[in-house]
């Protein structure tokens, strides 16, 4: 699995957007699983709230976890992976309003104010295939 792109962009003072392109190597994918820590910064990155490990084909099959649920619908209507396994493409996130994503984290569940690292493991048939760090400021 590799990351083709991951930028953010933007179009002006008020519109920016984020997209990922992940590539998978080996189709199809019947087994994902993805492991999701949150990191404030205070004198280096320190655990926040959330560490967990999330079953994503089981997720996506119906069994809905609360908390892995708003983590998910942070990014699920602006990607291709709205669908249960097994995958038999790549894998993105297109345009993702970084308003959105600021009214998720201080409207719908108000983080405190700071910087933070959202880290992401992505393991395919038991072997972690990606290591995503995306790093953020909320004010």
């Amino acid at each position: 699995m590799d990351m083709e792109a991951c930028f953010l962009k933007s179009k002006n003072r008020t519109y920016k957007y984020l997209t990922l392109r992940t590539k998978f190597h080996q189709l199809p994918i019947n087994d994902l699983s993805v492991r999701v820590e949150v990191l404030q910064k205070l004198s280096g990155y320190k655990p926040f709230l959330y560490n967990f490990t999330a079953d994503a084909c089981q997720f996506l099959n119906g069994r809905r976890n609360p908390l892995v649920r708003f983590f998910y619908d942070m990014f699920a209507s602006y990607s291709n992976a709205n669908h249960s396994c097994p995958y038999n493409h790549d894998v993105l996130v297109e345009k993702l309003p970084i308003s959105f994503l600021k009214y998720r984290t201080t409207v719908v569940l108000p983080v405190p104010e700071g910087d933070y690292q959202v880290h992401s493991v992505y393991t395919v048939r038991g072997k972690a295939r990606l290591d995503l760090k995306v790093y953020a400021r909320i004010y």
